[in-house]
């Protein structure tokens, strides 16, 4: 039997339907870390279904930070218009736009880092790991390793996500794909920090935002 708070708390956790929670706790004897692992399969699952469907509604949300010091414009698409003003899709947007803010990610998604770029980043990588003494049998893993984590900081879906950094960006889109029935995607944004390129004394603006977000 599962109680009512442990399904409350796993809704809360991954966004999902009340029945869905009910039913994987039943299925996982009431383990809620394996459940939210059979919800979040099933949230992938069901956000390659809807991958093909054309999403060309949606919004684009503007988010201004410190008087004007750092400027997003983001772009999320949905299927409709009707999604497009749902109060989740909205407050995932104006998440988004935050996330952005804070972690400066320089692409949506690995595909669209050009290839010459990570072959860049692999010559430095395995250099860094000789100059570190490393046995030449265990470099390219390394290398592998390294270039995993520059993706999850330069892309902003593999980015841990700001308000909850046990979920990355992806998972926290599949499972609004999930709840709502759409497919839905960020196509793009622009970040502006003031002065940015030029010389100037140094201020903590990320860290600004990223508590912003956590409040």
């Amino acid at each position: 039997m599962v109680d009512a708070s442990t399904v409350k708390e796993l809704r809360e956790r991954t966004g999902a339907g009340m029945m869905d929670c009910k039913r994987v706790l039943v299925e996982t004897d009431g383990n809620i870390e394996k459940a939210i692992e059979v919800l979040r399969e099933k949230g992938l699952a069901a956000a390659a279904k809807k991958a093909g469907r054309i999403a060309s509604e949606g919004i684009v949300e503007a988010y201004i930070h410190g008087g004007g010091r750092i400027g997003v414009l983001i772009e999320v698409n949905s299927e409709t218009d009707f999604v497009a003003k749902n109060a989740d899709f909205r407050t995932f947007v104006k998440d988004m736009a935050m996330q952005v803010a804070a972690t400066n990610p320089m692409y949506v998604s690995r595909d669209q880092v050009d290839q010459a770029v990570i072959e860049k980043e692999k010559e430095i990588f395995r250099q860094q790991a000789i100059n570190e003494g490393k046995p030449e049998k265990i470099v390219d893993k390394m290398v592998e390793g390294r270039v995993e984590k520059y993706y999850k900081e330069i892309c902003l879906l593999e980015q841990p996500f700001v308000k909850d950094p046990d979920t990355t960006v992806q998972v926290l889109l599949n499972s609004l794909i999930a709840k709502i029935g759409e497919n839905l995607s960020i196509r793009r944004f622009t970040r502006y920090e003031m002065g940015e390129g030029l010389q100037k004394k140094e201020d903590n603006f990320v860290e600004e935002v990223m508590n912003q977000m956590k409040k």
